[in-house]
């Protein structure tokens, strides 16, 4: 498989993971259950994964936003990429396998989506410094040199006289 095939899959993987991880963790995972007096029924209140584990929705999201990282970053900066996300990973599977003790359906879907972060942040930890960086074309342009109809601009930006050289 090529490099940037990989690249694709690699971000395609952490996507997945990381959105199916955010979804999960906003569904109901518990409902809490309080009786009252007859005649009055008792009171039912839905909780989130994200009510029982307030750290596990900005896991998710960092994890979005570290997919993204991975194709802005090169060489050893996206293997750091690749580790923070392996290891962000990790800690939505955690809460996952958390929610599954309490039996809570949603967290197999947390567990599910921890792990694929975790399996393309492996990937790029690994693989990721040999994959392709985005073109010269993202990159800030040279500064012209000192001549034409913008020069005398220039200077000023830079806090120059013009007049006195």
């Amino acid at each position: 498989m090529n490099e940037r095939r990989q690249l694709a899959y690699t971000v395609v993987l952490c996507l997945a993971g990381a959105g199916l991880a955010l979804f999960a963790a906003t569904r109901t995972w518990a409902v809490d259950v309080v009786a009252r007096p007859e005649p009055l029924p008792p009171t039912r209140t839905p909780r989130t994964g994200g009510d029982l584990l307030p750290w596990l929705q900005p896991l998710a999201v960092v994890g979005l936003a570290g997919a993204g990282a991975v194709l802005a970053t090169r060489r050893w900066a996206r293997r750091w990429i690749g580790v923070l996300l392996l290891l962000v990973g990790l800690g939505v599977a955690a809460g996952g396998v958390y929610g599954l003790s309490e039996t809570f359906a949603w967290a197999l879907a947390c567990v599910a989506g921890g792990l694929s972060l975790a399996a393309g942040g492996a990937a790029t930890a690994v693989r990721g410094p040999s994959w392709p960086g985005l073109g010269t074309r993202y990159e800030r342009a040279a500064r012209r040199p000192a001549d034409g109809p913008t020069a005398t601009w220039d200077a000023l930006d830079r806090g120059e006289d013009p007049t006195l050289s």
